[in-house]
Parts: structure tokens; C-alpha cells; sequence
């Protein structure tokens, strides 16, 4: 039906916000049960998010990765499971209060595009290398984002900010995180978009924006690992790297409205 998944994605957008507010709190007042109840509001908010991506796959016929709101709303899911997942596997005080502004900002932005569900798409996307292609690529810019955004709290911690977790655990954590997103954005974005490019326009690669953008941010992310893992970067010049990887991943969405390209249609 037509929008019936509209009130689920309102509902997680105010818990995004609640949250955010709540951590933000926590940070004032220094009172544990706030953090407990941001993580919980976070986690209602994705549940409720969830629900929307299901009404929305099952009303149009296919996974909602079709259209620039889809898009958007998924990365904010993405950006909130990865989150929960590093959270659930390496507790760190604080670390939300930059995440959950992170995913409201992301779902916001998703709220301004145009909510029409297409149930006919065109042929190009009448593919599962579609479905394997948009999965892996937005769970691993999820994983990016939130690298960003305790890259961002490192840079802050390093300017004296008391209340964040200790420099070394914000550089681990964003480790972790690009640890996840890249083999999932390699396989995501690279490998499979290449093969569904080869089947469905011809050509495993055609220099369009948005393939080039992909190719930028594996880049800044394989120079990241390299880096560490070879050159023993870390700190702040790592946090920098991630930084301008999930930039770059931002860029290359945003640039689906004016640079053109086989992907315009999306």
C-alpha cells in the first residue's frame, strides 16, 4: 500500500533525535541510566526502522535500494546496526552521542527526498546483483560512518575532552569498524556492481561518477589499512583517513544530483 511505510520511518527519525538529545544529556549530567535509555530509544528507533524497510519491500516487490530516500534511509539503518552490533561486542561509554547524531542526520536527509514507491522498475535494475550489490555497499558505508564518527570523537578527545572514552579505545573502535565495512564495500560496491554493470549494460566498468566515487573511497580505506597495518598508523592521521573516507562516501551519494551518469535514475 502506497506510503504505508511513512509513519514507521517518522517514528525512527524521533527516536533518532530522542536519542541523540539523551546521550547529549548524559554528557551534562553524567547520570548513567540516561545512556541506558539513549541505547534503548536507538534501539526502538531501529527496530521501528526495520518495520518501515519491510512494509516498503513488501508494498513495492523488491529491497528498497531504488531511489535517493531509499538510499539514505538505508545507510541511517546501516549506520545504527553497525553501531549496535560494535557496541553489543565492545561496550564503550559515550560512544553514541556522536553516532546517534550521525544517523539522524543521515535519515533527515533521507526525509527530504521524494517517498513515491516504484514498482516497476527498469530493466537495468530488474536483477538480484542489485539486491547483493546495494546490501554489502550500504551495510559497509554504515560501518564507515560509524569509524567516522569515532574518528571525530578522537580528534575531540585529543583537544581535551574528558567525557569521551581514552584516545586508544576511540582509535580500536574505529579500526573495528573499517575492519567490517571494507571487505563488505569491496564486495559490495566493487565486485558486484561490476558484474552487475557486465550484465546489465555491457561493461564491467564505464568511468560513470558514481562507479569513480566508489573507487575514491575504497582507495582512502585501503590506504587506511596499508597504512596501519604496514606503516603503523595510528592516532590522528588515521582518524583523518577515515574522516575523509565516509566524506567521500557522502559525496559520491550527494553527487547522484548533479553529476549525471548511468545512475541518475536511482
Amino acid at each position: 500500500m502506497p506510503g504505508s511505510d511513512v509513519p514507521f520511518f517518522w517514528v525512527s527519525l524521533f527516536a533518532y533525535l530522542g536519542a541523540t538529545i539523551l546521550y547529549a544529556a548524559n554528557v551534562a549530567l553524567s547520570r548513567r541510566w540516561l545512556e541506558r535509555v539513549a541505547l534503548v530509544t536507538l534501539a526502538t528507533g531501529f527496530g521501528f526502522h526495520s518495520v518501515a524497510l519491510v512494509v516498503r519491500t513488501i508494498a513495492t516487490g523488491h529491497p528498497p535500494f531504488t531511489g535517493m530516500y531509499e538510499y539514505a534511509s538505508c545507510l541511517a539503518w546501516a549506520t545504527v546496526l553497525s553501531y549496535l552490533v560494535l557496541q553489543l561486542r565492545r561496550k564503550a561509554e559515550n560512544i553514541g552521542v556522536f553516532v546517534a547524531p550521525v544517523a539522524f542526520a543521515v535519515i533527515v536527509v533521507a526525509s527530504l527526498f521524494p517517498k513515491d514507491m516504484e514498482s516497476q522498475l527498469v530493466p537495468a535494475l530488474q536483477s538480484y546483483w542489485l539486491q547483493i550489490h546495494v546490501t554489502l555497499a550500504v551495510i559497509g558505508e554504515g560501518a564507515f560512518a560509524v569509524a567516522f564518527a569515532s574518528s571525530v570523537m578522537y580528534l575531540f578527545k585529543m583537544r581535551g575532552a574528558k567525557w569521551l572514552p581514552s584516545l586508544e579505545s576511540l582509535d580500536d573502535l574505529t579500526y573495528r569498524a573499517i575492519v567490517i565495512g571494507y571487505p563488505l564495500f569491496t564486495l559490495g560496491a566493487l565486485f558486484a556492481g561490476a558484474i552487475w554493470a557486465w550484465k546489465a549494460w555491457g561493461a564491467p566498468w564505464g568511468w560513470d561518477p558514481k562507479e569513480v566515487g566508489s573507487l575514491v573511497i575504497w582507495l582512502i580505506y585501503s590506504a587506511y589499512l596499508h597504512a596501519r597495518i604496514t606503516a603503523g598508523w595510528r592516532g590522528k592521521r588515521a582518524a583523518i583517513l577515515s574522516i575523509l573516507g565516509f566524506s567521500a562516501a557522502i559525496l559520491s551519494f550527494l553527487g547522484n544530483l548533479f553529476l549525471g551518469g548511468l545512475h541518475t535514475y536511482a
